[in-house]
């Protein structure tokens, strides 16, 4: 079971997506596909500042979002993001709040973080990381 960031949903409407990464989303059930919430915030806000806003959201919704299972976020959640929060202010290694909760959803949930910014996401330990785009 995956939970795709940002970056990765991005993937699915560009007009140039890696090879590597279709090769490896053809190998997967579409059941064990889910996002976050925060990365659906994530994908609105670029839609929304793209000159061409309306017509990209309409895409990401069609195409993307009608795809994968989305994940909310609530008290455990809220609860691991502390946690995952604490640990990286304590060792000095602070990353992005967005990836915080990104992280915090997928520990909660028993997903596994698709993602190709795995520097902030390999910080938070015990948390399961794969890059589909290498």
């Amino acid at each position: 079971m995956y939970l795709l960031d940002t970056n990765i949903l991005s993937e699915l409407v560009k007009k140039q997506r890696s090879e590597a990464f279709l090769y490896k989303l053809s190998t997967v059930s579409s059941a064990s596909l889910h996002t976050a919430g925060i990365c659906v915030m994530e994908l609105k806000y670029g839609a929304l500042r793209a000159s061409y806003g309306g017509q990209l959201w309409e895409r990401i919704q069609g195409e993307v979002l009608s795809r994968v299972n989305i994940v909310g976020f609530g008290y455990k959640e809220a609860l691991q993001a502390a946690e995952i929060l604490n640990m990286l202010h304590t060792h000095g290694q602070p990353i992005g709040l967005e990836d915080v909760l990104i992280a915090a959803v997928a520990m909660s949930n028993g997903l596994i973080v698709v993602t190709a910014n795995t520097k902030h996401f390999y910080r938070i330990p015990d948390l399961r990381v794969e890059n589909w785009l290498s």
